[in-house]
C-alpha cells in the first residue's frame, strides 16, 4: 500500500473513559506508520455523539479505519456510514442493530457487575429548566469492574477522571447500522465485568464480523494493547487496495 492511500485510524472511546484509554495502542499504530486521530466523544447522546464523530471523519483526507470501544461501538455503528470509512473495529463494544438501543441489546442478557455500581448525577441542560442525568461508575468499584488487569495505581486515577455518559444515550435507537455495509472486526474481552461478554459475542455474530477473543478486562486497550493493535492492523491490511 502506498503512503498516500494508507488509512487514518480514528479511535472512538467509550463511556466512563476518554481518549487517553488508547494511550498504549496509539504508539503501536504510529510505529506501524499509521496516522491516528483520537477525538473526545461528548458522551451526551448517541445520535449527537455519532454526528460529532462523523464530522471528525469527514475532516480526514483519505480512507478511515473506525475503531470503537464499549459505548464507542454504538457510536461507530452510526458514524461508520460516512463514505470514507473502509472498515469498523469493535473493542468490547456494542454492535447495535438498526432500530435497537443500548438498553435493548444489553437487556437480552444477564447484567454484568456494572449494574450495581452505577451512580446517577443530575446536570444542567443549556436552554432548559429540565436537568439531564449523568451516569458514572462508583469510584471505589471502578478498578475491579472496569480495569481489573490494569496497574492498580493507574486504575485509581482512571476511576476519579472518568467521563460520564448521559442516561439518554442508553435509550436512543440506532437509525442505521454501518456494519451492514462495511467490513467489520470485533474483539470480545472474555473477562469483561462491565459488559457481559455474551452481549459482545451476540452483536458481532449477528453482524457476521471477523471476531477474536482476548482474556482481558473491559479496558482491553490498556490491558492488551498489542492484541488490539494487531486486530486494527488486520482491518487495515484487509481493506488495502
Amino acid at each position: 500500500m502506498s503512503r498516500s492511500v494508507r488509512p487514518t485510524v480514528v479511535l472512538v472511546h467509550g463511556a466512563f473513559a476518554d481518549a487517553s484509554s488508547y494511550a498504549r495502542v496509539i504508539p503501536e499504530l504510529t510505529a506501524a506508520g499509521l496516522e491516528v486521530v483520537a477525538p473526545a466523544v461528548p458522551n451526551r447522546s448517541l445520535v449527537d455523539d455519532a454526528a460529532y464523530i462523523a464530522s471528525v471523519i469527514r475532516a480526514v483526507d483519505g480512507p478511515v479505519i473506525l475503531v470503537g470501544h464499549s459505548y464507542g461501538g454504538a457510536v461507530i455503528t452510526l458514524a461508520g456510514t460516512e463514505d470514507n470509512v473502509r472498515a469498523l473495529v469493535y473493542l468490547a463494544g456494542y454492535a447495535l442493530e438498526e432500530g435497537e438501543s443500548l438498553g435493548e441489546l444489553q437487556g437480552r442478557f444477564p447484567d454484568s457487575g456494572l449494574a450495581d455500581a452505577l451512580v446517577y448525577t443530575p446536570f444542567p441542560v443549556a436552554g432548559s429548566e429540565e436537568t439531564g442525568t449523568d451516569v458514572s461508575v462508583e469510584v471505589g468499584k471502578f478498578p475491579a469492574i472496569f480495569a481489573a488487569d490494569v496497574d492498580p495505581e493507574f486504575a485509581a486515577v482512571l476511576a476519579v477522571s472518568q467521563r460520564p455518559l448521559a442516561a439518554r444515550a442508553f435509550s436512543e435507537a440506532a437509525p442505521v447500522a454501518a456494519w451492514k455495509s462495511k467490513p467489520s472486526w470485533g474483539l470480545v474481552a472474555s473477562s469483561d465485568r462491565t459488559i457481559n461478554p455474551d452481549v459482545e459475542r451476540y452483536g458481532y455474530e449477528r453482524a457476521g464480523m471477523t471476531t477474536v477473543e482476548v482474556d482481558s478486562s473491559h479496558l482491553v486497550m490498556l490491558a492488551q494493547p498489542k492484541a488490539v493493535a494487531e486486530l486494527i492492523q488486520d482491518a487495515v491490511r484487509s481493506t488495502a487496495h
